[in-house]
């Protein structure tokens, strides 16, 4: 029986190498999604106030152990990777500061007013960042890269492709043996630079950019809830990140960006930016690699280009997925309020079994 007609799909359990869980209510409302599917995660710290000191990074990473033991989840099973957020003044020192804590594995570069809480991010990365990008390129640890221009005379759907010439080119030639995942890619131009970019670079793909083109933020009006950034774009660059993801490199491995919002703030006059994917995000992966005919190619983008590229052990356990029908909530409880994941009310033909 060939993997595409199977009925079942047993892969070595994956990884999230970009993840969203917020604080507080809202932190205790999602980590039990993530957890129940994914061995480990990236978390951003793009809260606020942001993550920006080894000290910050393990409070938090305490306080996510603390939620993970309120879901039921056995805590042991699931570990956060924690991360910084790079502003204009992070010193060399905090760099080596997290690199020794042995819980802070990369440092995420926001761009300043590229995404949410991002205004505390980086104004001039080569300019002012270059004592911290040498301390993480002599540490071997990753920069976490939101491969966004914020130039406001560039069109939101440039912003991707202008970013590479600008900002990755330049930062790849004065650091080129500094690791760099380009996070998040959307467009043709991303894929086919990380494919083909000399040194130590690797790109995470989401779910919705491998699902949906832009068409779906407007069908039948405009629909918030397939808001992200970067934004979707054309099918043309859809079908380059389905390309990338399963074409076996080591070089793109599973990033869901899965993002909560309550759902009155993405229905909102101006919605927050964001998709929430953890719930269902193997059962959306598994559903794009099978459109292309690619399940084969599901375990080493789930699984094993991840921890390869980070240096870090495979994971020992599995993750099942079965071709039974999964309906996705209309809406899931969120602290005081509700979120709705990506593809609401639709169906799914993959259910995932830990």
């Amino acid at each position: 029986m060939s993997i595409q007609s199977t009925t079942q799909l047993t892969i070595t359990r994956p990884d999230d190498w970009h993840l969203h869980l917020r604080d507080g209510a809202a932190l205790d409302a999602v980590v039990g999604d993530t957890a129940r599917q994914f061995a480990r995660a990236i978390i951003m710290p793009n809260l606020k106030p942001p993550v920006t000191t080894t000290e910050q990074a393990l409070a938090y990473r305490g306080r996510i152990l603390e939620a993970l033991a309120k879901t039921g989840v056995n805590p042991e099973s699931f570990t956060p990777l924690m991360t910084l957020y790079l502003t204009d003044n992070t010193p060399a020192e905090e760099i080596v500061r997290a690199h020794e804590s042995g819980h802070v594995y990369a440092v995420k570069l926001y761009p300043a007013g590229a995404t949410t809480n991002s205004d505390a991010g980086v104004t001039d990365l080569l300019g002012k960042c270059t004592k911290a990008l040498e301390a993480l390129q002599n540490c071997g640890m990753p920069l976490l890269v939101h491969g966004e221009v914020t130039d406001p005379s560039i069109d939101v759907f440039d912003r991707e492709a202008i970013f590479v010439e600008r900002v990755m080119k330049p930062l790849r030639r004065a650091f080129p043996a500094l690791k760099v995942v380009f996070e998040h890619i959307t467009t043709k131009e991303g894929a086919e630079y990380v494919r083909d970019a000399e040194g130590p670079i690797a790109a995470t793909i989401t779910p919705q950019h491998m699902l949906y083109n832009r068409n779906a933020i407007f069908q039948g009006g405009v629909r918030p809830h397939w808001y992200c950034l970067p934004i979707l774009k054309r099918e043309t660059h859809r079908l380059a990140l389905v390309e990338a993801a399963t074409s076996g490199s080591p070089r793109f491995f599973l990033g869901t960006d899965s993002a909560p919002h309550a759902r009155g703030l993405k229905e909102h006059a101006c919605g927050c930016a964001g998709c929430y994917t953890a719930l269902h995000a193997m059962e959306l992966y598994a559903t794009a690699f099978e459109a292309a005919g690619k399940l084969d190619k599901l375990e080493g983008f789930a699984s094993f280009h991840g921890p390869d590229f980070y240096g870090l052990p495979r994971n020992t356990g599995t993750l099942t997925l079965s071709r039974e029908t999964y309906q996705v909530p209309e809406e899931l409880a969120f602290g005081n309020t509700t979120l709705v994941p990506l593809a609401a009310g639709e169906a799914l033909a993959w259910r995932a079994h830990v």
